[in-house]
């Protein structure tokens, strides 16, 4: 009897502890969220890199996107996106072209625009290790998504434990592929122009840009 009741007392402890921690990792990202939202808008310089061992994969890039509310313009391996509000434009000046389309209603798609905001919902929290990255103390929580059906097993979220800004996001897949996003620069606020996000369709057309709508 003693040792059901000393195992139900362990177990109790230990669920305990990982609601806390759960609760903890919650906290911080409500933090981060709440911080987000309150910027007028946001720029970020970042580095991409994709591995899978098992298949040989390891590439690296770098990107950047500027934010003001849902609207975005996203520069990526030589190619263009751009959200003005109604539509997207992605554009690609090796191809000489410009496909036009209406925003993804699929709410599990990850757009530039819900890059910063992705991990408010969809997911269960874990608190995990602490580093030091150059001076810097890097908070990271676990993201685990509710789906049981989806392609990703986990998301580690590095935050920057003193101006609660996302500073690392390292993905795993279930095809082991690991994909891992490094925030290089993070610039709030800006003096954007009035047309950053505006599309110039007759400037495109001039330029000899085929035109795709879908």
């Amino acid at each position: 009897m003693k040792n059901v009741i000393l195992l139900a007392v362990l177990f109790l402890t230990i669920t305990s502890g990982k609601a806390q921690n759960a609760d903890k990792a919650k906290a911080l990202l409500d933090e981060v969220y709440n911080k987000v939202m309150s910027y007028e808008n946001i720029e970020v310089n970042f580095k991409y890199s994709l591995q899978n061992e098992e298949a040989g994969i390891n590439q690296e890039t770098r990107g950047d996107v500027t934010l003001e509310g849902d609207k975005y313009l996203f520069d990526y391996m030589g190619s263009q996106q751009l959200y003005d509000g109604k539509k997207v434009y992605t554009i690609v000046p090796e191809n000489e072209e410009v496909t036009i389309e209406d925003k993804s209603t699929d709410s599990n798609t990850i757009t530039p625009s819900k890059m910063l905001t992705f991990y408010k919902s969809g997911h269960s929290y874990a608190w995990d290790i602490l580093q030091n990255v150059q001076g810097r103390k890097i908070q990271f929580v676990k993201l685990i998504p509710i789906d049981t059906d989806s392609e990703i097993i986990s998301i580690l979220l590095g935050i920057d434990a003193e101006t609660k800004h996302i500073y690392k996001l390292i993905e795993t897949g279930a095809n082991q592929t690991k994909t891992t996003i490094t925030v290089n620069s993070f610039k709030t606020d800006q003096e954007l122009s009035k047309t950053l996000f505006t599309f110039d369709e007759q400037k495109y057309k001039e330029e000899g840009y085929y035109i795709i709508r879908n």
